[in-house]
């Protein structure tokens, strides 16, 4: 597996992280624990050294904690402060002292001394932002935190931030069905030398061809409430995925590798985390990292994109509210 340095940062992790999310939270019913373990310590074995976790993923963090532990300096942990009591539900609060008492809880859920990059999981209108970056700042002098990253923020928000304490990466969604990054943060995390971190760079599932309009999701399912999930918004973005089937198979790979591919080749500070609950999934993903997509096939894929206009809203309503900030 190829390294990357997250911007200007001496954060080396592999071109491909892991996220861990789903393996506890927002896609139904969470994995068998010593299954979830299992995988973790698959995705160490097949290369990776990137791991991402949040206060808010209902256990998650402990679950990352006891896989890794065997193998905590052979990794980069990433996780997550910034909602009341570690609940999206009850709303935001990045207070120092709350990103403080995250820090602590976090540090034991984790089983380790210290946390590799530590992201504000969203921008909290009602915490200057430069309050938050201060208290993060103090954390890093304390050893207890190696980075600061955010997610979802907004571009003066980021440069803000950054000019009390170095923003390592920045994690928003970013992949071949939602592109608004390249519009504004790319650009000003280039100048300021942030890395980006892509979540959700396979579209939530649907790039690599397994979800149609037909699909079924679990009740606890968080595709259930996003309007592009819609069975209408899948029958409409269907198009995307098969003209992205048809760019996989002439290169012999599958849409999920293109779709990563991409990504990589985007930016070589672009480490996207995909998550999977499967092993094979797994596999299929790191695979991405040996893809190499020529100046052709890129082009090929940006002509295919311009053709297709993505249905539906990334988010409802009330979540959307909280991106961008």
């Amino acid at each position: 597996m190829q390294k990357r340095k997250l911007g200007k940062s001496n954060l080396e992790v592999s071109a491909i992280g892991f996220g861990c999310m789903g393996l506890s939270y927002g896609y139904g019913p969470a994995t068998e624990r010593s299954e979830a373990i299992k995988l973790i310590r698959a995705a160490h074995d097949l290369g990776v050294t990137f791991f991402d976790s949040a206060e808010a993923y209902a256990g998650n963090e402990d679950l990352v904690g006891e896989a890794l532990a065997p193998i905590r300096d052979e990794v980069v942990i990433a996780t997550k402060f910034g909602f009341v009591n570690g609940d999206v539900a009850q709303g935001l609060d990045s207070r120092p002292e709350r990103i403080r008492a995250v820090a602590e809880a976090s540090l034991k859920r984790l089983r380790t001394d210290r946390i590799d990059l530590f992201y504000q999981h969203r921008v909290d209108p009602n915490v200057p932002i430069e309050d938050v970056a201060g208290a993060v700042k103090d954390l890093i002098a304390e050893g207890k935190v190696g980075h600061f990253g955010m997610s979802e923020a907004g571009a003066a928000s980021i440069r803000r931030a950054h000019a009390v304490q170095k923003v390592t990466a920045l994690q928003s969604e970013y992949s071949l069905w939602w592109r608004e990054p390249e519009a504004e943060i790319l650009p000003l995390l280039e100048e300021l030398g942030i890395g980006f971190v892509p979540f959700s760079p396979l579209g939530k599932g649907f790039l690599t061809g397994a979800i149609d309009e037909t699909t079924t999701f679990d009740k606890n399912d968080f595709r259930m409430i996003v309007p592009r999930f819609s069975p209408e918004a899948r029958r409409a973005n269907q198009a995307l995925v098969d003209l992205l089937g048809a760019i996989a198979a002439a290169k012999g790979v599958t849409k999920a590798q293109i779709a990563l591919a991409w990504l990589l080749a985007q930016k070589p500070w672009i480490v996207p985390i995909p998550g999977t609950t499967k092993l094979h999934r797994l596999e299929e993903n790191l695979g991405a990292a040996g893809v190499a997509l020529t100046a052709e096939e890129l082009g090929q894929i940006q002509a295919a994109l311009s053709t297709v206009e993505v249905q539906g809203a990334r988010y409802p309503q009330h979540l959307q509210q909280r991106v961008g900030k």
